[in-house]
């Protein structure tokens, strides 16, 4: 069976046919680094980085960037307030994104070039654009004139007048019509900037990564990859602006896109106060459990974050585990073997990989029954190959179980403990009941007496 995925430019599901069979070429819009990577960054990290993964067993070379926007307003808000250069900003959150990404089994793609090392190429596309007659300076500022090109808008399948009544446009003196979008704009001290035809400038923000593209990947590329939040205006704008500047040629024959991450059923903002972290993530809970939940729903639906999924989560990575650490007991080394044809057809439709973790969960108990030792190797060598491709069960099993409780903030229990033994001496007993359903949530048992509340940590092996 060949990669079929789905096609945001088409709308449909397709067979996954590259221009050239002997090297593929994939670009995934990466992050801005003036923070440290939330959930939801990390999504489209994980949901890639096994796209690639399953690439490269189909072909011999794939080429697959993933870029780094180390110059953007965001950047410069934070360099700012902090009086510090941007690079201080952008080395300390590029470092902190590579650590956290490693973290959750993210592997390295084969090219990540930073924005401010090609303000050249963007500055040559820049010109071409403007002598081809797709865009235009004024006041220091160039911009893309969106009129010059008819098929704007197909990607997200938007009108052109409707996107400009609906859009957040900026309205501006210097543009010719509300939806032009900026390709190069002027810097005032302190702000970055870089000499230019145009004056003392910065690029936009969309220019950035149609130049990087085909910098290192070509005109035109086999597959273009980010989060569903970048279909308009910024892949919208990187199709109108390559496609202009490359006189025609097509910018992405494929796009896919990840759905949203939500929190409690709830979309993650900072008024709502539940911006989650990797990087704190990471502090109570190990990135393979992470890495688990990113991938337990299909990528293209919404994916809702909640202690009980992380739970769920790590009580079935430890019963995995486990499953390995007895078999490696009754039978010895297990080696892995190839990946079973149920579980590559999982992930070759689409990346469905809710369908490739209920495989990877039914080779296990397969494996926790088998009763001759050809059948535990066969099985044993299908389960560490099928999670070596989807970037689980590379721990040693004995390391895994012997760490579970290190998912577990001892102080965070603590306090939440306090908290609910306040609650039944103010005699809240809702609040109580809710506090104890979380710490059981987090595999926390309670066990009250007239001496105080003791506490122990269980999984599913106890």
């Amino acid at each position: 069976m060949s990669i079929v995925i789905y096609n945001t430019l088409s709308r449909e599901k397709q067979p996954f046919e590259p221009l050239d069979s002997e090297r593929v070429t994939m670009y995934q819009c990466g992050p801005t680094v003036y923070n440290y990577a939330h959930i939801g960054n990390a999504r489209p990290a994980v949901i890639f980085d096994l796209l690639y993964r399953l690439l490269q067993r189909e072909y011999p070379e794939v080429v697959f960037a993933r870029n780094f926007t180390d110059v953007d307003d965001k950047i410069n808000a934070a360099a700012a307030e902090q009086g510090v250069p941007i690079s201080t900003i952008t080395e300390r959150f590029t470092a902190a994104y590579r650590e956290d990404m490693a973290a959750l089994g993210v592997g390295q793609p084969s090219l990540e070039p930073f924005a401010t090392r090609h303000i050249d190429v963007m500055i040559g596309m820049i010109e071409r654009l403007i002598a081809d007659g797709h865009a235009y300076a004024e006041q220091g500022h160039v911009l893309f004139d969106v009129t010059s090109y008819e098929n704007y808008g197909n990607l997200s399948r938007r009108d052109r007048r409707e996107m400009i009544a609906g859009a957040r446009v900026e309205v501006a003196p210097y543009k010719r019509n509300p939806a032009d979008f900026v390709l190069w704009k002027p810097s005032v001290d302190p702000q970055p900037g870089w000499d230019s035809p145009w004056g003392w400038g910065r690029p936009g923000w969309h220019l950035e990564c149609s130049a990087m593209c085909a910098k290192h990947l070509g005109e035109t590329i086999d597959i273009h990859a980010g989060g569903q939040d970048l279909i308009f205006p910024h892949h919208e704008n990187e199709i109108a602006q390559s496609v202009c500047a490359h006189r025609g040629k097509p910018f992405a024959r494929f796009w896919l896109h990840n759905g949203f991450v939500t929190v409690e059923k709830r979309k993650m903002s900072k008024s709502l106060g539940n911006t989650l972290t990797v990087h704190e993530l990471l502090r109570q809970h190990r990135g393979e459990t992470l890495r688990y939940v990113l991938l337990n729903a299909h990528y293209r639906q919404p994916l809702d974050w909640s202690e009980q999924v992380l739970e769920q989560a790590r009580r079935t990575l430890d019963r995995l585990y486990a499953v390995l650490r007895d078999s490696l007991q009754r039978w010895g080394v297990l080696a892995p073997g190839s990946v079973p044809r149920t579980f590559l057809a999982a992930l070759q439709d689409d990346l469905n990989t809710p369908r490739a973790l209920a495989e990877l969960n039914r080779i296990a108990k397969a494996l926790a029954n088998a009763d001759q030792a050809d059948d535990a190797a066969r099985l044993g060598g299908e389960l560490l190959a099928s999670g070596d491709l989807i970037g689980l069960l590379n721990q040693d099993p004995n390391t895994w179980l012997a760490g579970q409780s290190a998912e577990v903030d001892v102080d965070l229990v603590e306090r939440m403990i306090e908290d609910r033994n306040q609650a039944r001496a103010t005699r809240d007993f809702e609040r109580a009941d809710q506090l104890r359903d979380q710490l059981s949530a987090m595999g926390v048992v309670l066990e009250d007496s007239a001496g105080g509340t003791r506490w122990k940590v269980v999984s599913e092996t106890d």
